[in-house]
């Protein structure tokens, strides 16, 4: 299985900390958006996860513990670069 972390929202940027208590406590749960009463429960283990991917634009508040998941899965990371301004994009840094 692979695990995309950033497919509808920045999850890296926004929930770092979120992120990395999910895979510490091996599991995560997931709301189906059509199907709101629909709620999937994955498991985060080294056995059922092939790759964790990971899109961000913002790495900057998970660096200093993304070892915990890195350490222990394949990963994967894709940073997206726009040419936005900040009327556009608020909350991207600068540098």
């Amino acid at each position: 299985m692979i695990i995309n972390t950033g497919g509808r929202t920045d999850t890296v940027h926004y929930y770092s900390k979120w992120l990395l208590k999910r895979f510490e406590e091996g599991y995560v749960l997931s709301r189906n958006p059509l199907f709101p009463n629909k709620v999937t429960r994955y498991e985060l283990t080294p056995e059922t996860v092939d790759c964790v991917v990971f899109c961000s634009k913002n790495y900057r508040l998970i660096l200093p513990d993304l070892h915990k998941i890195t350490d222990r899965f394949n990963t994967y990371f894709h940073y997206t670069i726009t040419a936005y301004g900040k009327d556009i994009e608020p909350g991207v840094p600068t540098a």
